[in-house]
């Protein structure tokens, strides 16, 4: 038997693993221009160039480059296993040729081979995904048109050269300037924990993925004064749901949340109650009635010393409030949005309870009805109560709250405190009229934004900092 096919099968592996690269001269050579051109690439972007040589960790290193450490490191993943995948099926075809088999361990051996060849294109799939997602990250540290995607898609290894060694190709910032931004400044400010009102310190709130810790929240410390309705803004991803949850008790943060002299996470059992929560969709059963679904929430959120008779009398003062006796008999299924909504919130407001929380209580209602609902919930902060609402068209009730709060991610994607403070001096600090011009100039540029949101993390935390 002739070793000289063999070796040369190995010596395409042991390439093909460097490379990360399939069996082929022209494969070869082309992975091999995206390891030059991707030097290049992590040099200019303040990362060593030969971090482009190690297989799997050089999107990683991509990543962060791109400004998507994220999506780099499930690319780094992803990587081994369409390598692994691509190895096993060359060993399995080289044991075929090389090696005399019964027709039975053939079988299993072709059986294998498909498995593997599935299990490679799958991750192949995933990986090209996340590619492009890391590209896209480059198309805008590099501030160039998406057309070169299609041109990175097309010619993977010419394109990573130019971008990698053309002077014409500079990244507008490095991967230590991004560190450097808000990613790494934080206010060390702590707001004052008074006996009325919501004191608010979160240092971090975090979640493990790919066995790495995430910082989903940072450093977010405010101060809410009894009364005060406030609107929650942020675009897609900043952490709104997940600082709400945190405030709650519903997912604790490494945090001190204080509502009224009292610490939610140390009393949680005895203040769940003192915290109303209207979620986006509710889960109301269409087969009661409004008075039956009250009473089921009296049952369920009044003390245990409550009579049927004062829970009677709570559930119809709700309904009074909140414009349902008329209504009181009627299904929950044959109600009208705006009614669906009343009720969903009327639930919640059973207990009185001191924060009121809602997310999104106006979607799917129109300006009128929407304008009736955050009336309502005008007059329920105006009983001494904090309510907190998150909307995607606060313009046309703005002038029915006091304050706002803006979260933004940072340079890491980590939800950040890019404001908070009253409605005017959110219009100077971002030099914006309208809400959803504010949320604009912090949404990031791939997302239709202005890509400012470090600018005004900082220029806060400075502010807090003193």
């Amino acid at each position: 038997m002739d070793p000289m096919p063999i070796l040369t099968d190995i010596l395409f592996m042991i390439a093909g693993v460097f490379l990360d690269s399939s069996k082929g001269w022209f494969s070869l050579v082309d992975s091999a221009l995206v390891v030059a051109g991707t030097w290049g690439i992590l040099r200019k972007g303040g990362v060593k160039g030969w971090w482009a040589l190690v297989p799997f960790a050089r999107y990683e290193k991509l990543g962060k480059v791109a400004g998507r450490e994220a999506e780099g490191r499930v690319a780094a993943v992803i990587s081994v296993f369409v390598t692994l995948s691509r190895l096993a099926y060359q060993l399995i075809e080289l044991c075929l040729a090389s090696i005399a088999l019964s027709a039975q361990q053939q079988d299993l051996l072709f059986n294998a081979m498909d498995f593997v060849s599935i299990v490679e294109i799958v991750a192949s799939l995933i990986f090209f995904i996340y590619m492009i997602r890391i590209f896209l990250g480059l198309l805008e540290v590099y501030n160039r048109r998406r057309r070169w995607l299609l041109l990175w898609i097309a010619a993977n290894g010419v394109v990573s050269c130019i971008w990698g060694w053309d002077n014409r190709f500079q990244p507008q910032w490095t991967a230590e300037e991004m560190r450097t931004d808000a990613s790494t400044y934080f206010s060390n400010a702590r707001a004052t924990v008074l006996d009325q009102g919501l004191t608010v310190n979160l240092e971090e709130r975090t979640a493990t993925e790919f066995f790495q810790k995430k910082y989903l929240l940072r450093d977010i410390h405010m101060y809410i004064q009894p009364g005060h309705m406030v609107l929650l803004l942020g675009g897609s991803g900043a952490g709104k749901t997940t600082y709400l949850n945190a405030i709650n008790g519903y997912e604790k943060a490494k945090a001190e949340v204080v509502l009224n002299g009292r610490n939610m996470y140390k009393e949680y059992k005895d203040m769940q109650y003192d915290i109303g929560f209207v979620p986006q969709l509710d889960l109301m059963r269409g087969s009661d009635s409004v008075y039956r679904t009250l009473m089921n929430a009296a049952s369920l959120r009044l003390p245990v010393g409550f009579s049927k008779a004062d829970r009677q009398a709570r559930v119809e003062e709700v309904m009074n409030i909140f414009g349902l006796t008329p209504v009181q008999h009627n299904l929950v299924s044959k109600l009208s949005g705006g009614q669906r909504k009343r009720l969903s919130i009327a639930m919640e407001f059973i207990s009185n309870p001191s924060l009121f929380i809602l997310d999104e209580p106006d979607s799917g209602l129109d300006g009128v009805m929407a304008r009736e609902l955050f009336q309502q919930l005008r007059k329920i902060a105006d009983q001494g109560k904090i309510v907190i609402v998150i909307t995607h068209t606060p313009d046309r009730v703005i002038d029915l709250f006091d304050d706002v709060i803006v979260l933004a991610k940072d340079a890491n994607r980590t939800g950040r405190l890019a404001f908070f403070g009253s409605i005017e001096e959110a219009r100077a600090f971002f030099g914006r009229e309208k809400m959803e011009e504010i949320v604009k100039s912090i949404n990031r540029r791939e997302e239709g934004g202005e890509g400012r949101a470090d600018e005004f993390i900082l220029k806060f935390a400075e502010v807090q900092h003193g």
